[in-house]
């Protein structure tokens, strides 16, 4: 697909969203001038395939792959639901304490199911409790991806069942402000109503975590077209109840004043059609370029502008103290090893991943 495809293929994924969060019907002289095949492949890499294709079905559009990845949309939901609920519901026997996050909830705001898709669902539990829950997670038949440096441990069921588990929402290798912001994170929480050990953010706090997060994945590898629709939702169900005097002073405490500005202007004009400004278009090429969850370009990019092409090249390779703890535990009793472990982890990179070392390497020379 050449740029120009795509540019053409995302930009109507944009509107066929908004029309659906709207609820409004396409325009069928629109739906007509638009390329299937390349619509797909754009709504694909930013995981919006079901609304998509039910703004198509809408339409009255009828395209085999398009109401194939719509059912799947709904089954996986559907299926999510049921295994959320199921662990849950081991937690509350349990006694440890949780809370659902992004979206498992989001996806209620949406007009139907299956229209705000996940790869994976996401809960904040008790980090005392690790140990407990691996065993109940595999006890209901998951296969565990342990990360005890990370801020999350991840477990499968094939074919399609993902869950992450975290143990904290940001650590240092996100930003001291966001770490020591979430620190205690419990102590922001609300109690579930007829829940002994579920948790649930105020609307503020959510959307404080949701622009949090999306920062994060924006400076770092990109992020998509669906955060912004996210927001768009969000915004448009809960902004006028909530307290904007809390948000203006949470929003400076985490340094993301001028981001959320952004984000938020960008995000109600794209799904409202009206005209954006040109640091909005540029914003939002890096939103489009991204795909859901970034791409070793945009990081590259970004890292490149905030360091330099040397200070670039010495942050990829000699990663600090608390990310390399993430990937060798052991350096928690012996960071006297460090230095090894740069080492190993660039043999192991050269092995498995020698594109990547590569692509990294020649960055900062190259036009991005």
């Amino acid at each position: 697909m050449t740029e120009e495809v795509y540019k053409k293929a995302i930009t109507d994924v944009a509107y066929l969203a908004s029309c659906m969060v709207n609820g409004r019907t396409p325009e069928p002289s629109q739906v007509q001038a638009m390329d299937l095949q390349s619509l797909y492949a754009a709504a694909k890499r930013h995981l919006l395939l079901g609304i998509t294709a039910a703004a198509l079905e809408r339409a009255g559009v009828s395209d085999d792959a398009f109401v194939q990845a719509r059912g799947k949309a709904v089954k996986k939901v559907a299926l999510f639901d049921l295994e959320r609920k199921a662990i849950l519901e081991r937690f509350e026997e349990a006694g440890i304490w949780y809370m659902p996050l992004k979206g498992s909830l989001l996806k209620e705001l949406y007009p139907a199911i299956g229209m705000r898709e996940m790869a994976d669902n996401d809960i904040l539990c008790d980090p005392d409790r690790f140990g407990d829950i691996q065993r109940i997670m595999e006890e209901l038949g998951y296969e565990a991806e342990l990360s005890p440096m990370g801020v999350h441990d991840h477990y499968t069921k094939p074919p399609t069942l993902s869950f992450e588990i975290h143990r904290a929402l940001f650590n240092l290798s996100h930003g001291e402000k966001f770490d020591s912001y979430y620190r205690d994170v419990k102590s922001r929480l609300v109690p579930e109503e007829g829940k002994r050990f579920g948790y649930h953010f105020s609307d503020e706090d959510f959307y404080l975590y949701m622009l949090t997060h999306e920062y994060k994945h924006f400076s770092g590898n990109g992020t998509g077209l669906r955060s912004l629709l996210d927001t768009y939702v969000y915004l448009k169900a809960k902004e006028a109840s909530m307290d904007r005097d809390y948000l203006a002073g949470e929003l400076e405490k985490l340094g993301l004043t001028e981001f959320e500005k952004e984000n938020r202007s960008l995000s109600m004009k794209l799904f409202n059609g009206e005209p954006l400004t040109e640091a909005e278009e540029k914003m939002l090429g890096i939103v489009k370029d991204s795909g859901t969850y970034g791409n070793e370009t945009v990081r590259a990019k970004n890292a490149i502008e905030k360091r330099g092409r040397a200070g670039y090249l010495l942050a990829r390779t000699f990663l600090p103290l608390h990310e390399m703890r993430s990937l060798y535990p052991w350096l928690d009793k012996a960071p006297f090893l460090l230095p090894l472990s740069w080492v190993l982890r660039i043999g192991k990179a050269l092995i498995v991943k020698p594109k990547k070392v590569l692509f990294q390497l020649t960055a900062p020379f190259r036009k991005l």
